[in-house]
């Protein structure tokens, strides 16, 4: 993740930093939560590949594979196929030249689907995952300042939206907000990153929540805290945080029961 894009210059990655969170990250899915984690071949000719979300939207038993924003970073898909193929998923390609679209743009609530239009996915993108995904409704959402849709919102909750304070933020949601026809309960953290959050509903643990450690965003902890339905779990991201990544980047969740 040395070459990993950034939008913007700053410090160096520390590698070995980097892999203990990542490590600390597959240990709570797997170890403490209990998930079946399938862990992607790590390519050393794509320095991205490590962020997964971005290769595939799944939702239900369909994966759409995409087409990354960012040319270097076409070929993490053929890894991504393979593991999906493997679990029997209807796979949708998106063979379309013109269309681009990172999943870390793609935000589920459960009920809906929003996308944000970045520098990375672009309407064909978006109107590609509506023909995919035809039970539900896609709603477009324009992203200027951050690098995708879910760089300063994701889900917290079954009907909730954790969202970051900046303008940027507080401008999607409004958008979101007026295209759907539903009443999202909102969560507003002091910091965009730390808005970047996991959540799950396991059936042995309930509502659990992955966000960004207190050591990291003092302010933005002190709100998750306050969900007191949820196990909360924070997690450290402080490396991949340097070339725009986020929590769900590193995950792609499927909800599937293990076959017998």
């Amino acid at each position: 993740s040395r070459q990993a894009l950034r939008s913007a210059a700053g410090p160096e990655v520390d590698f070995a930093r980097a892999e203990r969170e990542h490590q600390l990250y597959v240990g709570v899915l797997r170890g403490k939560l209990g998930l079946q984690v399938l862990e992607l071949p790590a390519d050393e000719s794509l320095p991205d590949c490590v962020f997964v979300e971005d290769a595939a939207v799944v939702c239900e038993e369909t994966a759409l594979l995409t087409r990354p924003g960012a040319p270097s970073r076409r070929k993490e898909v053929e890894a991504m196929k393979k593991v999906l193929e493997s679990l029997n998923l209807n796979i949708v390609e998106m063979v379309d030249e013109n269309a681009t679209l990172d999943g870390g743009d793609v935000l589920f609530t459960g009920r809906e689907f929003f996308v944000g239009l970045s520098r990375r996915t672009n309407q064909r993108g978006a109107e590609i995952l509506a023909d995919t995904f035809k039970d539900y409704a896609v709603s477009t959402v324009p992203v200027h300042d951050s690098l995708h849709l879910k760089s300063f919102c994701s889900m917290a909750g079954p009907n909730l939206i954790s969202i970051g304070s900046s303008e940027a933020a507080q401008k999607a949601l409004k958008t979101m907000q007026q295209m759907s026809d539903h009443r999202y309960d909102k969560l507003t953290v002091p910091d965009d990153a730390a808005a970047n959050c996991i959540y799950l509903n396991i059936p042995s643990k309930g509502h659990v929540l992955l966000h960004r450690a207190p050591e990291e965003y003092p302010e933005s902890a002190k709100v998750f805290e306050k969900l007191k339905d949820h196990m909360l779990i924070p997690i450290a991201n402080t490396e991949l945080e340097k070339v725009d990544g986020a929590l769900t980047c590193c995950s792609v969740l499927i909800n599937k029961t293990p076959e017998l």
